[in-house]
């Protein structure tokens, strides 16, 4: 079993093939929660220099820092013991965070140019695909963005994290990344093409993201959940940690503003009302998110009463 790949350049066609497009990345959102889309629009060019890029900048100014981090030597320590205890509450991954207005690594050449393009790229496809979004849930094009940025406007939260999973000389004692779902709105995941290691929970069986060359990952996070009044999921993913090769993964996250409010759009609650009773409650962002920084690793269900009572 194989997550959904799908040639996005057909959503500009016309006809069948732009409705069976649509049914594809539809049932995506569904079924799976995450899909992977070829022919997205990015150039090549561009994807083949972000590779560089972010490799050269964790060789340069991460590698060294990582093997003498907490997590290493905890590891180290734990393997020498033999106890068969495992490393729980830590990942085995490097990352760092770029935003629009915090500092980015300097000393890698060509690094900061490059992200800030690619970012610009990854956010004008986000929107391509809330769009896509909108029309199969039968809402006003548009609506997914203006709830997220908070009615007009541009306060939506756009947040680019690189991680690097390097090899790990105990991979059965710690995780690359702990099982979760993602608190926001629209993943867009540029993964290793040769390392693998992610995974997804599809149906209680965990199912390999099977890694491929120059596709974005798409995947939707707990808001998209609410707005859709449960009709697309967040899905549970993870990371497994390598005993060789380091796994590079570049995630953008297309957020709600902290100060959205995020509920279930009315059109989906009355189309719903004779066939569903649970209805997701309605909520500030920014209190979700307090909310998730305490339980990310924990079901996302009391998340939505914690926030809603807040």
């Amino acid at each position: 079993m194989a997550i959904p790949v799908i040639d996005f350049s057909k959503v500009n066609g016309t006809g069948e093939e732009r409705a069976k497009t649509m049914a594809q990345i539809a049932n995506g959102c569904e079924e799976w929660g995450f899909f992977q889309l070829m022919n997205h629009g990015i150039p090549e060019e561009l994807l083949e220099r972000v590779k560089k890029v972010c490799s050269e900048y964790f060789k340069l100014e991460r590698e060294e820092t990582f093997k003498n981090s907490t997590v290493a030597k905890t590891l180290n320590d734990l393997a020498g013991k033999k106890s068969g205890e495992k490393l729980e509450n830590v990942d085995w991954e490097d990352v760092i965070t770029l935003l629009d207005n915090n500092e980015w690594p300097s000393e890698t050449p060509g690094f900061k140019e490059t992200m800030a393009e690619y970012r610009a790229e990854l956010k004008k496809l986000a929107e391509k695909v809330m769009e896509v979004m909108d029309e199969n849930l039968d809402l006003p094009k548009g609506y997914i963005k203006k709830a997220f940025n908070d009615g007009e406007g541009d306060g939506a939260f756009f947040g680019t994290k690189v991680s690097h999973y390097p090899p790990c000389p105990h991979p059965e004692l710690v995780n690359g990344l702990r099982a979760h779902t993602d608190a926001g709105g629209v993943i867009l995941l540029f993964q290793d093409d040769e390392v693998g290691g992610l995974q997804i929970l599809k149906d209680g069986q965990w199912i390999d993201v099977q890694p491929m060359k120059n596709t974005i990952v798409i995947n939707t996070g707990d808001q998209i959940e609410v707005l859709s009044n449960g009709r697309y999921k967040s899905t549970w993913h993870r990371v497994l940690a390598s005993p060789d090769g380091n796994r590079r993964s570049i995630a953008s996250f297309y957020n709600p503003s902290l100060k959205a409010t995020v509920a279930p759009a009315p059109a989906l609650m009355e189309k719903d009302s004779e066939k569903i009773n649970q209805t997701y409650p309605k909520f500030l962002f920014g209190d979700y998110m307090s909310v998730y920084a305490e339980q990310k690793f924990l079901p996302k269900e009391p998340r939505f009463q914690a926030a809603t009572a807040m």
